[in-house]
């Protein structure tokens, strides 16, 4: 009997393990999840206790509704550039802490270091030197005589999105770059030396050994960009606000003048529903893109 109870046992216990992680899963996320799914199908407007069942009209409007779709492209467009960007200056930047250069390792904490900042101090700093009279890069334009490159950074929408990816891409480039150095601690120096000695140069070496050692770390960051770009928010608030106009609506920021402004709970549910949809799929066809392109190796 005894022997039975040990092995009941051993098969419990792992669970148990696991168990804290589960509870909390389920109170905190899957609830949260499943209460914003059922409000997506009511008309509420987040205060009172009228609410009416009206099915998926709430995502029917939705998908007729122009500013969904601008918020949508937006959305894309700063995730494509963002992690693009980062993603290149990040590999950059660790290929050549990885040399060993002079000052090394203050230059890596330099570059982490807006990654562990708030971003409202970020985008209060860069709000103000994107200031079009007094800002700090306009005033330095004139000052060279470069009057005609002295624009409105954020009120023209022309260049509004353009500067809020700039400023993304400061502060998380430096995570970029600790990843990638990370990845690039972890091969083999065997590698590299047999590179050299064969003649490889910088860019050979590059392109046909480095970046393809670390696409399991690009990968990495590719999902991180898709989630990442789907609930960017404290960033557009604090720069543009969503503007001028629409030109940096953000699927985010169009949540939350759905929700809180227009007080249209249910709609403002859909469109989370929504943007949790997209980041599942998005990631899962990431991934096994990933999981093909090593089998392919």
């Amino acid at each position: 009997m005894s022997i039975a109870k040990n092995k009941l046992a051993k098969k419990i216990v792992p669970y148990l393990y696991v168990l804290p992680i589960i509870i909390l899963s389920g109170l905190f996320l899957y609830y949260c999840i499943g209460s914003t799914a059922y409000t997506s199908l009511y008309e509420w407007n987040g205060i009172n206790d009228e609410i009416k069942f009206i099915g998926l009209e709430n995502y029917k409007n939705l998908f007729e509704d122009k500013v969904f779709y601008i918020s949508l492209f937006n959305t894309l467009i700063f995730f494509v550039f963002t992690v693009g960007i980062q993603a290149m200056l990040g590999l950059l930047l660790a290929v050549l802490l990885r040399a060993k250069l002079r000052g090394h390792t203050l230059f890596k904490s330099i570059f982490f270091m807006p990654v562990v900042m708030a971003p409202i101090i970020i985008a209060s700093i860069f709000r103000i030197m994107m200031d079009y009279n007094l800002g700090n890069l306009n005033v330095m334009l004139r000052a060279l005589h470069l009057d005609f490159l002295a624009v409105s950074w954020l009120g023209d929408p022309k260049y509004s999105l353009m500067s809020v990816i700039i400023v993304n891409v400061f502060e998380w480039m430096g995570f970029s770059m600790v990843m990638y150095y990370s990845g690039l601690l972890a091969l083999p120096d065997d590698v590299f030396e047999s590179a050299k000695i064969d003649g490889a140069g910088f860019f050979n070496t590059l392109f046909k050994i480095t970046i393809p050692m670390l696409k399991g770390t690009t990968s990495t960051l590719i999902v991180l960009g898709i989630v990442g770009s789907l609930k960017t928010f404290d960033i557009v608030v604090m720069l543009t606000g969503g503007g001028p106009g629409r030109s940096t609506e953000f699927i985010t920021t169009f949540l939350y003048k759905r929700t809180i402004e227009e007080y249209k709970a249910g709609s403002g549910a859909a469109i989370g529903i929504i943007i949790l949809i997209i980041a599942f799929v998005m990631s899962i066809i990431q991934i096994k893109f990933y999981e093909s392109s090593q089998k392919d190796m």
